[in-house]
């Protein structure tokens, strides 16, 4: 991790530690992050709503030069300074956040890594309480997992595996002595080999060793067991497992998709940018990310963790609410300058 996300981890971490569950935190340090971001958010929706007011002007000055492009862009360049709109004002401030979400990102994944590898070793040491109550959320069990009736409670090989290196030894050195000395006795069990997380070849080996390991503890056993006549069943496209022990109900990748419908049909940033692209060609993207994209975030939402579900869902209504207080502020002050022009008489 480098210094940001490290920072951001840590935030999360910290956040957690003091209201003992993994969704609640992961709610708050969205929130958070949204509300780090809001001045970037608002300087874009600033560049955006002064484009949508002179985007009519901009089309006037297409149909009349449409046929000469230097002359519509001198034209265009002149109106721009004119109106005070700088064309990067909409999209640069936004950029300006890609590096933070990206560290966001990365240490939401460094948590999830971290407690999916302790909850391994909890398998392997034989305990019983192997999912804390940190991380369960409402109806989803394990929050590391997805929220779906066809994923387990517990890690199952492909998430083990996405598990780089130093997660598994940073889970591996907060062991207790009594519960390293449990995990060596499993490990001895199936192999004569030791774990070793320090290259990406030695973990794939103990990764292979441990999941030997685990199908002799019969609590990993009862954990992943499938509901007979379910396992690998094809469904049009798709393979799908129902377990006996599922994670969840679905309903958080169901919530994803409809908030985002709702954002796209509610969100005055929405309505500014249809308004700032009319009669373009671009419209009939729109029209597609429209429909396509509530479907990607059910997809994104049911193949991934419950944490980042939450995270989804939240952000995307943070975004929205957001959204809305943004709109108030300019609309006022768009107000307040009408009523100063109106009051200073008429313009020549």
């Amino acid at each position: 991790m480098n210094a940001i996300e490290q920072f951001l981890y840590d935030v999360l971490a910290g956040i957690n530690s003091l209201v003992g569950n993994y969704g609640v935190s992961i709610i708050i340090f969205t929130i958070l992050m949204r509300m780090l971001i809001m001045p970037f958010d608002y300087k874009s929706r600033k560049g955006m709503r002064k484009m949508a007011l002179i985007q009519p002007k901009i089309n006037e000055l297409q149909k009349k030069y449409g046929k000469d492009q230097q002359k519509l862009q001198q034209k265009q360049a002149e109106l721009m300074k004119k109106e005070g709109y700088n064309p990067l004002s909409g999209c640069l401030p936004l950029l300006l956040t890609w590096p933070i979400m990206f560290a966001m990102f990365a240490a939401m994944r460094g948590i999830a890594n971290e407690q999916m590898a302790m909850q391994t070793f909890r398998y392997l040491a034989g305990e019983t309480n192997i999912v804390s109550a940190a991380d369960r959320f409402l109806w989803v069990k394990n929050i590391w997992m997805a929220d779906s009736l066809f994923a387990s409670i517990a890690p199952n090989a492909q998430a083990l595996s996405m598990i780089p290196a130093n997660m598994w030894q940073r889970a591996y050195e907060t062991l207790s002595e009594g519960q390293v000395q449990a995990i060596a006795q499993s490990i001895a069990a199936v192999s004569e080999t030791t774990l070793d997380f320090s290259t990406a070849d030695t973990v794939k080996t103990s990764i292979t060793t441990m999941l030997t390991a685990l199908g002799q503890m019969p609590g990993y056993v009862e954990a992943v067991a499938t509901v007979p006549g379910w396992a690998n069943v094809n469904f049009f496209v798709f393979s799908i497992t129902l377990y006996k022990q599922y994670n969840g109900l679905l309903i958080l990748p169901v919530l994803a998709g409809v908030s985002q419908i709702l954002q796209y049909k509610f969100n005055p940033a929405m309505t500014e940018s249809q308004q700032t692209q009319q009669n373009s060609q671009s419209n009939g993207m729109n029209t597609f990310m429209k429909y396509f994209f509530p479907i990607l975030s059910v997809f994104w939402c049911l193949t991934s963790n419950a944490g980042f579900a939450v995270y989804w869902v939240t952000s995307t209504i943070a975004m929205w609410v957001q959204s809305v207080i943004i709109t108030k502020i300019l609309e006022k002050k768009d107000a307040q300058k009408a009523q100063s022009v109106s009051g200073e008489g008429s313009i020549k």
